[in-house]
């Protein structure tokens, strides 16, 4: 009929009689609720000290490539994505192998030269070391670095000047996987930085003299800043 309701309420109400199917759940207790507790508060100390311990990376990481210059007012070109050092096999001016990743934990100033070094070579020598020098308090976060790309041996007259340097002998071809040099440039060009975790992320230009060297300087002074209290003066093994 139009107007009344499809449904039969007779059917309802005879519904209403039937018995409620009720789940009784057990309330948890003592001993479960302590339990529960320590889990979530060891839980909590955990991510409290994970927290801590990747505050200075992400802080510095931030300060320097989101609060940072102008890229305008950057002498050194940051490479993005960052490189990751490979695993590599040095060796000491002695002979002895020497995986390269043993010189992580401090940030590393990278040049890159035959062993008989002309006169180019010496003179970014020369800049590496007084780079790290001009910095002051902070120049024992950074060790100056000379990659020897071939088996020529490395010159006398060098030695007396290369006393705070690492020396390492690396073929250049290994280089290659890692390091890479500006468009129409050779991989001895530059001076290239290496952060403490081993990440190659900034390569100086080419040909650097006094006045560029001076540039890149103002560059590692604001790394230094962004990334104090990530890493200590002096190698931490």
């Amino acid at each position: 009929m139009s107007g009344s309701s499809s449904s039969n309420p007779a059917a309802g109400l005879a519904r209403l009689d039937e018995p409620l199917d009720l789940t009784i759940h057990a309330l948890p207790g003592p001993r479960e609720v302590e339990e529960a507790q320590r889990t979530a508060t060891g839980r909590f100390k955990m991510f409290v000290v994970m927290l801590i311990c990747a505050a200075p990376v992400v802080a510095s990481y931030f300060t320097y490539y989101v609060v940072r210059p102008d890229a305008r007012r950057s002498y050194g070109e940051l490479i993005e994505p960052q490189r990751e050092m490979p695993a590599l096999t040095a060796a000491t001016p002695d002979g002895k192998p020497l995986p390269l990743q043993d010189s992580l934990g401090q940030w590393l100033l990278v040049s890159v030269a035959g062993g008989a070094c002309p006169a180019a070579c010496e003179n970014r020598l020369y800049l590496q070391r007084q780079l790290r020098e001009s910095l002051g308090r902070d120049k024992d976060r950074i060790d100056w670095v000379w990659l020897v790309d071939d088996n020529a041996p490395v010159r006398e007259a060098l030695r007396p000047a290369l006393g705070q340097a690492t020396v390492l002998r690396v073929p250049r071809e290994q280089l290659a996987q890692w390091l890479q040099p500006a468009a129409g440039q050779s991989l001895e060009d530059h001076l290239y930085l290496v952060d403490p975790m081993g990440h190659w992320m900034m390569r100086f230009p080419a040909g650097m003299d006094r006045a560029g060297a001076a540039k890149a300087k103002r560059d590692l002074e604001r790394l230094m800043r962004a990334s104090a209290g990530w890493d200590q003066p002096g190698r931490q093994r």
